[in-house]
């Protein structure tokens, strides 16, 4: 399989996923690209830093596509954003600037422990919100945009799976949290992605057609096919069983936490 190919393979993997389960399965990507990225030339050393940059560069095309839809539905909580969107991108551009600066292996043990949080709430299920659905104003949104941006950009994911719980527990519709995460998704990515291209050392040898430590044929490859597969996702999520299929992904995240931490 060509390598346009196999980036269009994994970007529609990851929009079914989000289409199904409301997550772009980040971190699905970067165990994917991990393995994928030393093939089309990226150095060893720098596997892991442009895995988790290319990923995150995806999430911008991905989440301007969602935003944009949630938005025509009336989805995204506006306010909500711009007072989650200083912190994210501040602790995107952090995030990224403190990756440049570790070892990739302990970016792998990051991915690692991450993938076992998140499949701990995919086993255990979404948080309820107070019954009184509302739009979250408070000002400490800034400090948890901060955080959630912090963490993303360390482990490559658009924080959908911190952004949407805090969302619920402040009081948000499900459907407005999903959305609202979308957009919040766009702000990590982009500041996140930055930060990757500008923390790559000087002479560093990347494939061509990358930004720093961005492939961007395979950002733009994924993305881009994410955008296209996700209403497939979303058709099978209303005609099969959402549990089990929480539960298979679960699993799949705890087999690339395995990988993440044994380095394979």
């Amino acid at each position: 399989m060509s390598g346009i190919a196999v980036f269009l393979a994994l970007g529609a993997l990851a929009g079914v996923l989000a289409g199904l389960l409301g997550i772009g399965g980040g971190l699905v990507l970067v165990a994917a690209l991990v393995w994928i990225l030393p093939r089309h030339g990226v150095p060893a050393g720098s596997v892991m830093h442009a895995a988790l940059a290319t990923s995150l560069a995806s999430i911008v095309v991905t989440g301007l596509s969602s935003a944009r839809a949630h938005a025509r539905r009336g989805s995204v909580m506006w306010a909500s954003v711009l007072r989650l969107a200083p912190g994210l991108v501040l602790g995107g551009l952090l995030g990224g600037t403190i990756a440049g600066a570790v070892p990739g292996t302990a970016l792998r043990w990051g991915v690692a422990l991450f993938c076992v949080f998140a499949a701990a709430q995919l086993l255990l299920g979404t948080p309820h919100g107070t019954g009184a659905e509302r739009t979250p104003r408070s000002p400490w949104l800034l400090g948890a945009g901060l955080l959630i941006g912090l963490v993303s950009a360390l482990v490559g994911i658009g924080g959908g799976s911190m952004t949407v719980p805090l969302l619920i527990l402040l009081g948000a519709a499900p459907v407005q949290a999903v959305g609202s995460s979308a957009a919040c998704g766009v702000a990590i990515g982009l500041a996140s992605a930055l930060a990757y291209a500008l923390a790559a050392p000087a002479g560093l040898s990347m494939p061509p057609g990358s930004v720093g430590y961005v492939y961007l044929p395979a950002a733009l490859g994924i993305g881009l096919a994410s955008v296209l597969a996700a209403p497939l996702g979303a058709r099978l999520a209303h005609r099969l069983g959402g549990t089990w299929i929480r539960r298979l992904f679960a699993l799949l995240l705890l087999a690339v936490a395995a990988q993440m931490a044994s380095g394979g």
